[in-house]
């Protein structure tokens, strides 16, 4: 069956027949489509279509490079402020870190002179505290000497009264008078 179908086929594509192509006033389709092409070609020209072409491509190509112009500029001034606010972002943060280490230093200061004022506190409170303690010490002796010379008064005079009489007395009278002369 196979065989059948190939000798059709075969058959078939021998047997094709050559049509005459078809003319108009001994032109053929190809010369008409070509006269045609030339005459509207040449209407174009005639009413200059292609200077407008050219003209409206030229006008469409200036727009277009004055976009890209004002886009460059556009560019170099966003660039432009970048840099000015990267510039103002490193000022701010040395600024940020020079304030951050000026006031550590004055906390270390303050710190340092609080540290001092404490000890010459203490060591003032301290020496007034001493002073203080000294003058009780030497108070307490002073009353101490006080009590001690008036009971040594008290037991003297109770001693003499005691053990001298008139006659000790006179004694002691008589020798004081001579040492006198």
């Amino acid at each position: 069956m196979s065989e059948t179908i190939f000798s059709i086929l075969a058959d078939a594509a021998s047997t094709t027949a050559v049509h005459a192509e078809p003319t108009a006033l001994g032109l053929t389709a190809t010369a008409w489509v070509s006269i045609s092409m030339l005459l509207l070609i040449g209407i174009f020209v005639w009413k200059k279509v292609p200077a407008l072409i050219t003209s409206g491509l030229d006008k469409k190509i200036a727009e277009i490079k004055s976009q890209l112009e004002e886009a460059e500029t556009l560019r170099a001034e966003a660039e432009a402020l970048k840099d000015k606010y990267a510039a103002r972002m490193s000022g701010a943060q040395d600024e940020a870190d020079a304030l951050i280490a000026q006031a550590k230093a004055e906390a270390d200061d303050l710190l340092t002179k609080a540290n001092a004022d404490t000890a010459a506190l203490i060591a003032r409170r301290k020496s007034m505290a001493e002073d203080k303690i000294n003058a009780a010490q030497l108070a307490a002796i002073s009353d101490l000497k006080a009590k001690v010379s008036q009971v040594a008064i008290n037991a003297a005079s109770n001693a003499i009264a005691a053990k001298h009489d008139a006659t000790a007395d006179k004694d002691l009278v008589e020798k004081a008078i001579n040492s006198i002369n």
